[in-house]
């Protein structure tokens, strides 16, 4: 080959050669791109599954670890609010725990862990906290699997008082019923009471849990129901405060709103499509239009229902809506949705007619509400529009991963504080007004300006049942509280006198 070939010849292999290295480099480089997103990809994953799924894996009821747990794991204790235990562990003669409860007034909130039934109530939304599987530092989990004891017990802080609990308990007697008390200004339930109520204890105890949970599940009164969140009640003129809220708010009305039908219509009711609206207990003898206020003052229910269809089913279901009805609300336990109509009416909100209407925004018709939801009303008010989310947790705490604080949480800024401050100032007046002592009697907690709404829920049969509503002091809301009493006559005759005598012990326990 001559000295030219050579060289065409080098010229050739080295250039093939720089190509193959490309070609191997280009290669190289896309393998490596694709490694890196695999494993971005697979860390993507892990972090899911380990982090953002933890909680739900780790307490699903055929995890082994969850299994485990349930059977050796001496849980995390319960504490009331102030420190006292509400719930801690035992060890039967095998060396293996189970629970014992303090006070059946807190049984319907904190429920049962049972080796045989499993576990209800908090005992079954913390399950993970409690039986140590679950920890709120995310880091703390990962590492808890590589540790020879990877539970760790958690000690839950309740938001409620045992003192104010049992003081509730014991207000509502050998009647149905259940009562709320809450902050309007961090959503912390202070007493959860549905009664009847029952004991934990037994179902917890494996040598008496198949005859305690059989009894319980046989008893008429259904004490399992836990009424204060599942209990769905006609809620009266209670309902009046998110009729004020919708009209108010949307500018159906202004305080100075009257209606020159309204006074006649005192005797002879309110016609609506035929149907006739009734009041029969406005106490003015002047015959002049009440302005709102005084209508709730006195509870109007031809004035509320003339407000409800001046405003519409639309805005009243709609501003209902923003106040948690139609809807489960977020909550430590599963609670009942609240309901302003049964829906599928083709008039607007879901109502039949205009009758609906008129009826519904005095609380009548198909209007359902629980315990809970009428004490959340009722902090919107106290809170100046803004209703803040409920909660029963206010901390989880063990050794190992030291004190996590459930924070306040705003849940809707509902109606604006000019609106909300009408309707408190009107909400005093049906407790501290000229007719306060008819319509409110021992709802005022002494030297602390009170406001309220009692309401009077009409059934098909029997004795209605006697709700109020209501917060203190006035100016600045510490208290909300809900009471219904099941066929206990009108909201004057019991619940409002309790709810009274249980906002007075608050303070008297917690300073005024």
């Amino acid at each position: 080959m001559s000295g030219e070939g050579r060289l065409a010849f080098g010229r050739l292999r080295s250039a093939g050669l720089r190509a193959g290295r490309g070609a191997i480099g280009q290669n190289v480089g896309r393998a490596g791109v694709t490694l890196a997103l695999a494993f971005v990809v697979l860390a993507a994953g892990a972090g899911y599954w380990q982090v953002y799924r933890a909680q739900e894996l780790s307490t699903a009821p055929d995890d082994p670890a969850v299994v485990a747990a349930a059977r050796n794991v001496v849980r995390g204790r319960i504490l009331d609010r102030t420190g006292a235990v509400l719930a801690s562990s035992k060890k039967d003669s095998n060396g293996e725990p189970y629970r014992t409860y303090t006070d059946p007034s807190m049984s319907p909130v904190i429920g049962y862990a049972s080796r045989q039934f499993g576990t209800a109530g908090l005992e079954h939304t913390y399950d993970g906290q409690l039986a140590g599987v679950v920890s709120a530092d995310p880091i703390q989990q990962l590492l808890s699997k590589f540790r020879a004891d990877p539970n760790d017990p958690q000690d839950l802080t309740l938001s409620l008082s045992l003192k104010l609990q049992k003081a509730a308990e014991k207000a509502l007697g050998n009647d149905k019923g259940a009562v709320v008390m809450l902050d309007p200004r961090t959503g912390e339930v202070l007493t959860l009471v549905s009664a009847p109520t029952f004991d934990a204890s037994p179902i917890a105890n494996p040598s008496t849990s198949q005859k305690a949970f059989d009894t319980l599940r046989q008893d008429k009164d259904k004490p399992l129901l836990n009424r204060a969140i599942q209990g769905l009640y006609v809620p009266g003129s209670t309902f009046k405060i998110v009729t004020s809220i919708a009209a108010l708010s949307s500018g159906a009305i202004t305080t100075d709103t009257s209606y020159p039908q309204q006074p006649k219509a005192e005797k002879t009711g309110l016609l609506v499509s035929g149907y006739r609206v009734r009041d029969g207990h406005h106490p003015f003898t002047d015959d002049r239009a009440l302005k709102f206020p005084e209508a709730v003052e006195v509870s109007c229910n031809i004035y509320f229902a003339l407000t409800g269809l001046r405003t519409g089913g639309q805005k009243l279901a709609d501003w209902a809506g923003k106040l948690g009805f139609g809807h489960p609300i977020p909550f430590d336990l599963t609670t009942e949705t609240s309901q302003v109509t049964n829906g599928g009416g083709k008039f607007g909100g879901g109502f039949k007619d205009d009758v609906e209407v008129a009826n519904a925004a005095y609380g009548q018709a198909e209007v359902l509400a629980t315990p809970l939801q009428m004490a959340l009303v009722a902090s919107t008010i106290a809170n100046d529009g803004v209703l803040m989310k409920p909660h029963l947790a206010l901390s989880f705490s063990s050794a190992r991963n030291g004190t996590h604080t459930v924070a306040p949480e705003q849940l809707a800024d509902v109606t604006s504080p000019d609106v909300a401050g009408e309707i408190k100032s009107a909400m005093e007046r049906a407790v501290e007004g000229n007719f306060g002592e008819i319509f409110t009697p021992g709802a005022a907690v002494p030297g602390i300006p009170t406001a309220g709404k009692t309401g009077t829920a009409q059934l098909g049969s029997g004795e209605p049942h006697s709700w109020f509503i209501g917060f203190a002091p006035v100016d600045q809301p510490r208290v909300v509280i809900a009471v219904i009493v099941e066929n206990a006559g009108h909201g004057a005759s019991r619940a409002a006198p309790m709810a009274g005598d249980l906002m007075k012990l608050y303070f008297d326990t917690f300073g005024r």
